[in-house]
């Protein structure tokens, strides 16, 4: 009869849970349970006490040496040699009238595999600061002033120090990139008490075409870069921004199209003069 069956099965489960062996089942059930409750931290914001990052020109060039003045509708070169090296840092400023610059990387005679379009309102306040990758080749540096012959610049180049170098991947992997499709927009706004805003942008390889802009009111560009290589792995775009005034936000366009995404990632310095400086990186996307 079906009541005397089930009462036998419920014997037998009560002799298998009365065996020996049978509580070892339980903690390793009470375990795998619980890895299966546990997962792995995600990548979010970074706040860390450090030493600002030697962004200035006097960093790149500390007896001047390396500094050029540039006249309008010229341009001034920086070879390169040391194939151990595979960064150099840029840096343009002015009195504090506009800057409009083009930076290049030259290989050889006829290739430029990276071309950076720069522009600031005020090359005094918010100065030209980016890094290049050389690639490991000897290679050449060229900056040419696309402004009139009223507006001069000066500039400097070197190879990047260790820590400096280590920026582009150093970045990206403590803070939470955002991936930006082709033709698409993507938008940051900046905290008040930044002071800097650094900037990576890097592809898996494939070509990089975009354009940044630090906008102090809609539509309103303060300075504006615009890159294009055809390897935004080897030379990914790193540029700093200064922050002398509160209200602003980061714009990223991507100027590709659909079949050539890039990863975008953001820093900002926070603090000023007698506070602690902190990166904090993985910015809300607005």
């Amino acid at each position: 009869p079906p009541r005397t069956s089930t009462m036998k099965t419920f014997a037998v489960a009560l002799s298998l849970a009365a065996l020996p062996g049978a509580t070892a089942f339980t903690p390793t059930l009470k375990a795998r349970a619980g890895a299966r409750r546990t997962r792995a931290p995600l990548k979010s914001a970074v706040s860390m006490e450090v030493t600002p990052r030697a962004w200035e020109m006097g960093d790149i060039s500390p007896d001047g040496s390396l500094v050029q003045r540039i006249e309008g509708q010229t341009r001034k070169t920086w070879k390169f040699n040391n194939i151990d090296k595979d960064r150099v840092q840029v840096a343009l400023e002015s009195d504090g009238r506009p800057v409009h610059a083009d930076i290049q990387l030259w290989c050889g005679p006829d290739w430029t595999p990276f071309s950076l379009k720069t522009y600031s309102e005020d090359g005094l306040k918010r100065p030209v600061k980016t890094l290049v990758g050389t690639r490991n080749k000897g290679v050449m540096i060229e900056v040419q002033n696309k402004a009139e012959k009223e507006f001069p610049i000066k500039a400097a180049s070197n190879y990047a120090t260790d820590d400096m170098a280590k920026v582009p991947h150093e970045i990206p992997a403590t803070t939470e990139g955002t991936i930006v499709a082709g033709a698409a927009l993507r938008s940051w706004p900046i905290e008040e008490a930044a002071k800097q805003v650094e900037v990576v942008l890097h592809t898996d390889g494939r070509q990089l075409n975009a354009k940044i802009e630090l906008l102090n009111a809609p539509n309103n560009p303060k300075q504006v870069y615009e890159v294009f290589t055809n390897n935004g792995d080897l030379n990914r775009l790193v540029v700093c921004f200064d922050i002398p005034e509160a209200g602003n936000t980061i714009r990223i366009i991507n100027l590709a199209t659909v079949e050539f995404p890039f990863y975008a990632s953001l820093n900002q310095v926070l603090g000023g003069e007698g506070e602690t400086t902190r990166y904090e990186g993985g910015v809300q996307l607005r």
